[in-house]
């Protein structure tokens, strides 16, 4: 490893060196119980020397968060983040319709003309209005928006998608779906069949569409966000245009190292899910290269957005 630290003793040290982050510290260092020290690891150091495109990030869910969230970003030597503001009717009593979807594009829209310099932004859509969303995708699109996230109105391979994805298609845009993959019991890998956001996509259904639409980019959302991420790498080994981004605040040790080794190390975007240090933690502690950090952390998101013409960087 071309970094000093082993990475059980970084997930040790994990409640340590966080606070040292937030607090604007650089170091971190442990003890032995008789108080001799154990190592000392220049943690902010080895943060800020990785430039970062954040590919999953939020605003709008609360008063002040894109003053807070840049303050984070600044710390963390992250360049410029994606935003989107999806409609997630959490309580299952908020609306999900086309009025409810543009308030929340709205809040996108003023984010990245408030902060060009560090925000660009995706759309989201209730599919289940397709004439109100194939307008919303033009007026989002001639406000400055440059991609699609979606949540858990309806699955990514449902044919109320395609004409969507299609258009997206010829727009170049990147398509962020959220996605869940349940734990199993003794082997049993349950679906999402329990009744909570039933129509949630999971891996099968990335694997469907991907199929279906080769052309298109698709983003497979937070594998650390506390899901079956063993069986999201694998499930998704064989279609190379889906990526999957790193964000969310369930970070297992060998999520990183179990990834690359599945999908490959141009398959990885870095993404916050506004999980900021352990997103940036998880990485520096797996067993990456520097040339693997540096894709993971930029290169890899850069690349595939410049690809599609996307020049935000």
């Amino acid at each position: 490893m071309a970094c000093s630290i082993h990475r059980r003793t970084f997930c040790r040290d994990t409640v340590v060196s966080a606070a040292g982050i937030m607090l604007g510290g650089d170091r971190m260092s442990s003890s032995h119980p008789g108080g001799s020290v154990a190592s000392t690891y220049a943690v902010m150091q080895e943060v800020v020397k990785y430039r970062k495109l954040d590919a999953h990030a939020h605003v709008g869910f609360s008063p002040g968060d894109a003053e807070k969230q840049l303050d984070i970003a600044d710390r963390l030597g992250i360049a410029k983040m994606c935003i989107s503001r999806p409609v997630t009717n959490f309580s299952g009593t908020e609306p999900e319709t086309p009025d409810e979807v543009r308030k929340c594009n709205d809040i996108v829209i003023q984010a990245v003309k408030s902060h060009p310099d560090r925000y660009f932004g995706y759309l989201t859509l209730n599919p289940a209005y397709q004439k109100e969303s194939i307008e919303e995708i033009k007026r989002c699109v001639d406000h400055g928006l440059i991609g699609y996230k979606g949540y858990t109105q309806v699955k990514i391979n449902d044919p109320l998608y395609y004409p969507l994805i299609e258009r997206f298609i010829d727009l170049k845009m990147i398509i962020m779906m959220h996605a869940f993959c349940q734990l199993g019991l003794g082997g049993y890998r349950m679906k999402y069949d329990i009744g909570k956001a039933p129509q949630t996509s999971i891996p099968e259904d990335f694997a469907d569409i991907a199929r279906r639409y080769p052309e298109a980019i698709f983003q497979f959302a937070h594998i650390g966000g506390g899901a079956d991420w063993e069986y999201e790498c694998k499930a998704l080994k064989g279609y190379p245009n889906v990526y999957v981004d790193t964000a969310g605040s369930n970070n297992e040790a060998n999520v990183i190292d179990f990834a690359i080794r599945h999908l490959g190390e141009d398959r990885l975007f870095f993404g916050t899910d506004s999980s900021y240090y352990q997103a940036v933690g998880q990485i520096l502690a797996s067993n990456t290269s520097e040339s693997q950090r540096q894709k993971i952390f930029y290169g890899n998101y850069s690349g595939v957005l410049k690809r599609l013409e996307k020049h935000v960087a």
